[in-house]
């Protein structure tokens, strides 16, 4: 343990918590990483979220030398302090960055800063109750510096001129794991610091730090692109809230081949097409029908199959559209629905342009892997297997998403239709 600076003082009531999240453009190990989403959400947004819904923070900046960058943490609600070229290098440190940002924030604002907040956004599923968890340290414990750890119970060698030397054991002697010293690993995430000490002393680490411990399989730091992938994969495991509720949504926007279809079309020896679509997810459009909420089919198909079908189920359809996020604003401004409250269900390419649009959008199981990346949730069953209805019970709770009595598969076959027009979408 080092000894404090000085003997800790009582952090004031009515603090003043900055958390400061760095975020430059460059990066070399993963371009544009800052910005890369997880579970369809920028990374910088991801945790300037969580930092705002934390109980302790009392203000957010991001600093930043990235045009693209500042907007997307400033849409998400965070104050942005512009980094100078001198500490935004693959060189400058988090601290750099940090009491710049603590400067700058109390020449913006007036007054002092009592405790400032690391938070790194290459983190991805960091937690405000970590966040919590390190400023409470500081603020309501009376520790110098915080930061989180996760549980270590690995052996960790390194190699020298005479092979392999163990670093936190004896390679001549392997103690079982409940006869070792616990290791904690620091997971990057969130660290808490005085702010006085913090300037004196020039880093994170001065005083009495407390150790925060945080669960070991939400820790992962992005720093190569295989570690973005491994993100993407665990962000429908680890997101809390991944899945939305009748609260979070106004309208449910629908491709439809590979979406409500498995994307197979049989044609016959005349060239007529059939597929095949699943009845529960006409079970499921149905009570989100009858729940309020309104639904629409948005395809780039011309195939009059896509007419036939929401016929049946009732609903509007769009189809033949070459530009399916600008036929999707359109509708939302006729209906007076704000894109950021509608869950849009795609699987390929070329519903990315309406992943960005739209404020949930979620993948089918089978989707493509870019469109998997890009979704904030992703449903466990493929498209035209019962991915509809799926997502129904995530929206209206899990009775609805009791498994189907009726046959799985019931084969549709195209009837001559003509696109429907605008005025169509109103009846």
């Amino acid at each position: 343990m080092t000894t404090p600076l000085s003997a800790p003082t009582p952090v004031p009531a009515g603090a003043r918590v900055l958390a400061v999240i760095p975020a430059r453009g460059g990066s070399k190990g993963v371009p544009g990483k800052n910005l890369a989403p997880v579970g369809g959400v920028p990374l910088v947004t991801r945790a300037v979220r969580e930092c705002l819904a934390a109980r302790l923070v009392t203000d957010v900046a991001v600093s930043t030398d990235d045009p693209a960058i500042a907007e997307a943490a400033r849409a998400a609600g965070a104050e942005i302090v512009l980094r100078p070229a001198a500490i935004a290098g693959d060189t400058a440190s988090s601290e750099a960055a940090v009491l710049h940002a603590m400067d700058a924030y109390e020449a913006m604002r007036g007054g002092a800063v009592d405790v400032v907040l690391l938070v790194q956004c290459t983190s991805p599923f960091l937690t405000r109750e970590e966040v919590d968890g390190v400023a409470a340290a500081v603020i309501e414990d009376g520790a110098d510096t915080a930061h989180t750890v996760a549980p270590f119970h690995g052996f960790v060698w390194r190699e020298g001129e005479d092979g392999g030397q163990g670093v936190n054991h004896d390679k001549a002697t392997r103690p079982r794991r409940q006869d070792r010293p616990q290791d904690l690993l620091e997971t990057g995430a969130a660290y808490a610091m005085r702010a006085p000490g913090f300037r004196a002393a020039g880093h994170r680490f001065f005083g009495r730090t407390a150790l925060v411990r945080t669960e070991p399989a939400r820790v992962l730091e992005i720093d190569e692109p295989d570690d973005l992938v491994r993100a993407r994969a665990l962000a429908p495991l680890l997101d809390a809230g991944s899945t939305p509720t009748l609260d979070d949504i106004d309208a449910v926007v629908l491709d439809f081949d590979g979406t409500q279809t498995d994307d197979t079309v049989l044609v016959d020896a005349q060239g007529r097409e059939t597929v095949a679509v699943h009845r529960g997810d006409g079970l499921g459009i149905a009570a989100l029908r009858r729940a309020g909420l309104p639904v629409l089919i948005l395809s780039s198909e011309t195939n009059p199959v896509v007419a036939a079908r929401a016929r049946k189920l009732q609903v509007p359809v769009l189809h033949g559209i070459a530009r399916k996020d600008l036929a999707l604003k359109q509708w939302c401004e006729e209906q007076t629905i704000a894109p950021e409250r509608v869950l849009y269900v795609g699987n390929d390419v070329n519903d990315l342009p309406c992943f960005a649009l739209a404020g949930w959008p979620v993948a089918v199981a089978n989707a493509h892997d870019v469109v998997r990346a890009s979704a904030r949730s992703i449903t466990s069953t493929p498209g035209g297997r019962g991915a509809i209805r799926e997502i129904a019970g995530w929206i209206l709770g899990p009775n609805l998403a009791a498994p189907p009595t009726d046959p799985p598969y019931a084969p549709l076959t195209a009837v001559p239709s003509a696109p429907l027009s605008a005025k169509d979408l109103s009846q």
